[in-house]
């Protein structure tokens, strides 16, 4: 990396927390902190929720199996988009009509206390131990390209680049500030700027990568044999179908998700949100995956792993490679943010409120903060300790993926269904996680020889199968069913007592928006001073970015203006 690299991910880092300190301001209480007020714009909820998908393992697994076996990485990320689709058509309304403000509170009054306390510490083990390993992955994928010149005291002496534990301090600790201090919003508007800055840098790069390789015609004709083909190996359609149908559960249910389902004002944007989640996992997985998979005619015995940071440094101009670390970083951002407020605001909202029911909201707000930081500095913790854990944290990690279908599959049965109870909970998380263990610990030999059906099986099959019993075998309507419906019934008459108070629309989103995009496009067009190749596509991309922040800019002024007008004329 260059000086000029380093000032662009400098000029990234210090933006996306300028803004989450920014937002701070719109933070008055915790429904503020968790949710937005229940006011995000669908598109900034639906942004969001797409880069909560991402992390560094998509450009590392995802990019390796794209170098390895070509087009099937693609199907597989299509896969996302499909359930997106179905959970908008199916689930995302449901969870706005419900009237609950978390899906911990869901949780709590469909199945009971015992299943909340199930639910959130067997989840946030997970994910806290995930998200760690995802962060130690980015800190190691991004270092490999940092180097420091000696007596920098973030240098790590052994490697000449900075030191690993620094970057996680740094690039956790950044992420975790902006969390604390500006809550949802910030979450959700440093997520719409993480997806400009990742989709400007791929974007950049695709015609460069193609180029190099020969165009498409000879990176179709170079290519080896089934790279195009959409299954390979064990990656079958009836993986593919089963993929979805986790994913199904995952995006329906899992609380980051939920929570981008319940920060927007109604059903109809919960649902849109959705289908904008969905509609770019459509179309956007070639266009990332592109590059290591161009990359593997150019260099067929590169490192898969190591195939997409090595076919951005084959390809891109001097600041670029910043912008592309910067979009590493962003992948893996998002889902760290997303995951510190869910879970923050579950251990505020129905844990501790629960303890100190007497809380004001200014005290609550500041126990939401400190559990936001608290939780930020246990995941930096684990992300440092990653090399220590002597791969414990894959044994963790296995154990609680085993019940992530087992987990969710409830969930949005009981949405649905007025006769089961917290007894299914329990026998599918039983019954499952005893399958997953026989597969994954007691005869993984056996096994294995089936590829991935018995994961499928397992995550699927046998959840939806327990469900069907238990819903067979229950009779009458679920007490939980009756609080939730009595619930979502006080949150419609409060609905229609405020439909008629006038709102004004925020331009606050479009502005930070089209700031970010200037900003970018005033940077692109730095870079042609440092620059003596690719000129034309720096000074394009540049031109494009500025006219389309001046059109976003204007149209959030003028809708801004439209609204004032129409509330301040008399009825």
């Amino acid at each position: 990396m260059t000086l000029t690299d380093y000032l662009v991910l400098l000029t990234y880092l210090l933006g996306i927390f300028a803004v989450g300190v920014g937002l701070s301001a719109k933070v008055k209480n915790t429904g503020d902190l968790f949710s937005a007020g229940g006011q995000s714009p669908w598109w900034a909820s639906g942004l969001s929720a797409f880069m909560t998908m991402f992390s560094a393992g998509t450009f590392v697994v995802w990019g390796g199996i794209a170098y390895r076996l070509g087009i099937v990485a693609v199907m597989i990320n299509l896969c996302y988009g499909v359930a997106a689709v179905l959970v908008g058509y199916f689930v995302a309304g449901h969870w706005q009509r419900i009237g609950i403000r978390t899906p911990a509170e869901f949780i709590e009054k469909r199945y009971g206390v015992g299943p909340l306390h199930f639910y959130t510490w067997s989840m946030m083990i997970y994910r806290m131990v995930g998200v760690a390993v995802a962060l130690y992955s980015l800190s190691v994928l991004l270092v490999a390209l940092m180097p420091l010149a000696e007596g920098n005291p973030l240098r790590d002496p052994a490697t000449g680049n900075l030191s690993i534990t620094w970057a996680i301090l740094v690039f956790g600790g950044i992420v975790v500030l902006y969390t604390m201090v500006g809550g949802l919003w910030a979450v959700l508007m440093t997520d719409v700027l993480q997806f400009i800055v990742l989709n400007l840098a791929v974007l950049f790069m695709i015609p460069l990568i193609v180029a190099d390789a020969g165009g498409i015609s000879s990176l179709i004709d170079r290519a080896p044999p089934g790279f195009f083909n959409p299954v390979s190996g064990d990656y079958t359609w009836f993986f593919l179908a089963g993929w979805v149908a986790i994913h199904f559960f995952m995006v329906g249910a899992e609380w980051a998700f939920v929570q981008r389902f319940l920060c927007v004002p109604s059903a109809r944007d919960a649902k849109k949100s959705a289908y904008l989640f969905g509609i770019l996992y459509l179309v956007s997985p070639m266009l990332w995956l592109l590059p290591p998979l161009a990359y593997r005619v150019i260099n067929p015995d590169a490192d898969p792993e190591q195939a997409y940071v090595l076919s951005c440094q084959h390809v891109l101009p001097i600041g670029m490679l910043g912008l592309m670390i910067a979009a590493m970083f962003s992948a893996t951002a998002s889902m760290v943010s997303s995951q510190l407020n869910v879970f923050a605001g579950v251990l505020t909202e129905d844990i501790y409120k629960r303890v100190r029911p007497q809380s004001d909201q200014r005290h609550l707000l500041r126990v939401g903060r400190g559990m936001s930081f608290v939780l930020g500095a246990i995941l930096i913790a684990l992300a440092i300790a990653v090399p220590a854990m002597g791969g414990a944290e894959d044994v963790i990690v296995t154990i609680t993926s085993l019940m992530v279908g087992p987990l969710l599959a409830p969930t949005i049965w009981g949405l649905f269904s007025r006769r089961i109870s917290q007894t299914a909970v329990w026998c599918t998380a039983g019954v499952c996680f005893l399958a997953g263990a026989a597969v994954k610990f007691g005869w993984p030999d056996f096994f294995a020889a089936y590829g991935k059906y018995p994961d499928v099986v397992v995550g699927v099959v046998l959840p939806v199968a327990v469900l069907t019993v238990v819903q067979m075998l229950s009779k009458g309507t679920s007490p939980g069913w009756s609080r939730v419906h009595h619930t979502a019934q006080a949150d419609q008459v409060a609905n229609n007592a405020s439909s008629t108070v006038a709102t004004t629309f925020d331009p606050t989103p479009a502005f930070i928006v089209s700031g970010a995009l200037m900003v970018c496009g005033l940077m692109m067009f730095a870079l042609l001073f440092v620059n003596t190749q690719n000129l034309a596509t720096i000074g394009y991309f540049a031109s494009a970015l500025i006219l389309l922040s001046a059109g976003i800019g204007y149209a959030g002024h003028r809708k801004s203006r439209t609204n004032l007008s129409r509330l301040s004329t008399p009825s």
